[in-house]
């Protein structure tokens, strides 16, 4: 049997070294090298091409961050971030290195934390990332110059709407978003994609556990040219024109009589906040008037909640299989019937905005 490969970037040798021991514990892995910085990261990446690295992200002489936004450019290898999550810096470097093509996220816990249910976790998340085709992401190859970044930053710059007075056609009051894993770069790309003057509100769910998703939307906030807010409960949909309103983490939610619901309720698919949750308000509440959109993500959250919507006359979005960092969700919700539209990630929000598009300018 082919053991996974795995390179381990950690720069406590303590705790590299105890992560070093918890994977080659176990028969199908093999630890092929180890590193204390960015920098010998992706040394070891190019020569060794492991299967996956174990990625810290606060390190000495290369950060995290930039190491992923090299491996990913020139050498694509599947990233498990494995970062504490402590201080707001930290976390937005978290996001900045799942924008860049890192694959997944898992705390990192104190030495005398690690016990036995964390050790599987960590073993799973390789597994797990292991499976996963990556493709290359080019941030590294562009962020090297202000100008670069400078193009990173109105990468997929959208023009304003402009609303057909003589067409005839569906007039969509809110556009709904879910995804879960290789959902922070998918979001950025579709959001980027939409004028700032969007004339409905984006609902949207996100599958990422609590430390990570204290300040995602904060993040995200910063990444677009949108505002970006954690959903307030109670709160009129009809007020929020031109949004991007995301479920907090742990919390479902819906839209009741026009309102913005959060609640508590048990999870679904093992998810809380759960796509179908609110896909399946909308679809109750709002009817015809939804456009949503399901993205890359594991599972099948999401999936029913779709063809809610279209079965209430909602316009309804997949991605497609070649663009998704996991063809799960949008598997499920293809197979059901439940998109009218399949489409790969970099079409998604010219579709959105020119279906925002169709109808009455009066009415919208």
């Amino acid at each position: 049997m082919t053991k996974l490969r795995i390179l381990v970037v950690e720069d406590s040798l303590t705790i590299r070294r105890r992560f070093c021991e918890i994977l080659a514990a176990d028969p199908e892995i093999e630890v092929v090298a180890e590193a204390e910085d960015g920098k010998r990261a992706i040394e070891l990446c190019e020569a060794l091409r492991p299967d996956v690295v174990t990625l810290d992200m606060v390190m000495p002489v290369m950060s995290g961050l930039a190491a992923t936004e090299y491996i990913m450019a020139y050498m694509p290898t599947p990233i498990l971030i494995v970062s504490a999550s402590t201080n707001r810096g930290e976390l937005f470097q978290t996001y900045d290195a799942l924008a860049a093509g890192a694959i997944d996220v898992l705390e990192k816990p104190t030495l005398s934390d690690v016990d036995t249910a964390w050790e599987r976790r960590f073993v799973a998340a390789v597994k797990l990332v292991a499976r996963i085709k990556v493709i290359t992401h080019p941030r590294a190859r562009l962020a090297g110059t202000e100008r670069g970044a400078a193009a990173l930053r109105q990468e997929s710059a959208a023009p304003a709407v402009k609303h057909a007075r003589h067409e005839q056609g569906p007039v969509y009051r809110v556009v709904a978003l879910g995804a879960s894993t290789g959902g922070p770069a998918a979001i950025v790309k579709v959001l980027r994609a939409l004028p700032r003057n969007l004339p409905v509100p984006v609902l949207f769910v996100l599958h990422i556990d609590e430390p990570f998703g204290t300040v995602f939307a904060e993040w995200l906030d910063n990444q677009t040219p949108h505002r970006v807010a954690y959903a307030r409960d109670r709160e009129s949909l009809d007020s929020l024109p031109g949004q991007v309103v995301m479920a907090p983490p742990g919390r479902h939610l819906t839209v009741e009589h026009g309102r913005l619901r959060l609640s508590s309720d048990p999870p679904r698919h093992s998810c809380r906040p759960s796509v179908d949750v609110m896909f399946e308000s909308l679809a109750a509440d709002r009817g015809a008037e939804v456009l949503a959109c399901l993205l890359t993500g594991m599972g099948r959250d999401g999936a029913a909640g779709l063809l809610a919507i279209r079965r209430t006359g909602g316009f309804t979005i997949a991605q497609d299989e070649s663009t998704s960092i996991i063809y799960g969700m949008p598997r499920e919700a293809a197979l059901l019937g439940a998109a009218q539209l399949v489409l790969p990630l970099d079409q998604i929000g010219t579709q959105i905005m020119q279906r925002l598009a169709v109808g009455d300018a009066r009415t919208i």
